[in-house]
């Protein structure tokens, strides 16, 4: 069973966007599939790169086009992104050191803070960008 499923819920009402946003929570699928197999020490580290890496890409996409449409809510939001990266990253790092991280409390932790990030700000913005004519 999956810990996120996608739904029209999780939809911000901009492809791009719902494709990153799918391919995120498949990543998230991933890692608890593998947590739940007993092997998810063996493909953290791997699973994490990727994760870091498309967050990376993927939160730079929305600020571009935040910035480049004047996004009144854009400092907020990549607040938002920034903190999510250092805790990401300070998960990796702990998990390099040798330090036990993936958790039920991290899977739960990464499962909450995408779901409410999706459906509390990145819903704004998909408002925003459709009054824009951007679907």
């Amino acid at each position: 069973m999956a810990l996120i499923t996608w739904s029209d819920s999780l939809s911000v009402k901009v492809k791009q966007f719902d494709d990153q946003h799918k391919k995120l929570v498949d990543m998230v699928n991933q890692l608890f599939d593998a947590m739940k197999s007993g092997k998810g020490n063996q493909v953290m580290g791997d699973i994490l790169k990727q994760l870091i890496a498309y967050t990376q890409t993927h939160f730079a996409a929305e600020e571009r086009l935040m910035a480049q449409h004047a996004y009144p809510d854009y400092e907020a939001h990549k607040k938002e992104h920034n903190a999510l990266v250092m805790q990401v990253l300070d998960l990796q790092k702990q998990f390099q050191e040798g330090k036990a991280v993936l958790t039920q409390n991290v899977m739960t932790f990464l499962r909450d803070w995408l779901s409410k990030h999706i459906q509390g700000d990145d819903r704004k913005y998909g408002v925003f960008f459709n009054g824009k004519g951007i679907s």
